[in-house]
């Protein structure tokens, strides 16, 4: 579980005897792995980032803070900045993981950046739910880079999850709901589906930081800036489709990196592909 933030080597894999990672274009303050490896992963080290990843198959085993580790296929690991541990398999079979080396800073800038300490989460394995579905979304689909919007719900989401396990962290509270700078966000949001918005330019038309702005919007919307983006962009893909437009144009012009990254937030948001859509749309339109 050695970070790779000072590596060299192109995105892509790595193999040596079968063993391989797999880095993901690079997204500031963020390093997103997968890897494999049938024995011995990882001497001794340590980094500066947190590394908060699951285990898709295999033992994962590590010493960590004094201990003996083991997360098996489903599990989150969390570990802390500047904490040494090693990796190997836990059995013949291997182990496969994908992991998010977080950089600690954009943590505290999540929490906003008032708290005395960053989170401390005490099991180092678990079942936590909250963490895995924080990180998903980062480590679904390795091969395309991170909008600026889906970079900074990532890391809320994380930060959130990440001082929910703390018990030692007070929680937050919103004190009031900036509607004017929710406007401001959702106009640009709407006149900027094909090209996205960069967090920069909500901070600048909004006077509110990334993450802030980010707690207003689900305060007063429910959602998330990116996941609002990504619905309007689904309304758009769906009204082209209907109008006859190939689903590989439809995604291009809505905003979508290529067809399967619509087709995923497709099925995720109406429980369907987009193909089987435009097929019943149509039968019911004819």
């Amino acid at each position: 579980m050695a970070s790779h933030m000072d590596a060299h080597t192109p995105a892509g894999l790595e193999r040596s005897c079968g063993d391989w990672i797999r880095i993901a274009p690079p997204v500031s303050g963020l390093e997103r792995v997968e890897a494999y490896f049938a024995g011995h992963a990882y001497d001794p080290h340590r980094h500066d980032t947190y590394a908060i990843g699951y285990t898709l198959e295999g033992v994962q085993s590590f010493r960590y803070r004094g201990s003996s580790e083991n997360s098996t296929a489903g599990q989150v690991f969390v570990l802390h900045p500047d904490e040494t541990h090693d990796g190997h398999a836990g059995t013949e079979e291997g182990f496969h993981y994908r992991i998010l080396y977080v950089e600690p800073g954009a943590i505290c800038d999540a929490l906003g950046g008032t708290r005395r300490t960053l989170p401390f989460v005490r099991d180092t394995v678990s079942n936590n739910r909250r963490i895995v579905a924080a990180i998903a979304p980062a480590l679904n689909g390795l091969a395309r880079p991170l909008e600026d919007l889906e970079r900074d719900q990532v890391i809320l989401a994380l930060a959130d999850a990440l001082a929910a396990a703390d018990p030692s962290m007070p929680p937050r509270r919103l004190s009031a709901r900036d509607w004017r700078a929710v406007g401001r966000a959702r106009a640009m949001l709407d006149a900027n589906l094909a090209e996205g918005v960069a967090s920069v330019a909500l901070e600048a038309a909004t006077g509110q930081s990334r993450y802030a702005l980010a707690r207003h919007f689900r305060a007063c919307l429910g959602t998330s800036p990116y996941r609002y983006l990504v619905m309007r962009r689904l309304d758009h893909a769906r009204t082209l489709i209907r109008q006859g437009a190939a689903l590989a144009n439809a995604a291009a012009a809505s905003g979508f990196s290529d067809q399967s990254h619509m087709t995923r937030h497709f099925h995720r948001t109406y429980g369907l592909s987009p193909g089987r859509w435009a097929i019943l749309t149509g039968q019911l339109m004819s």
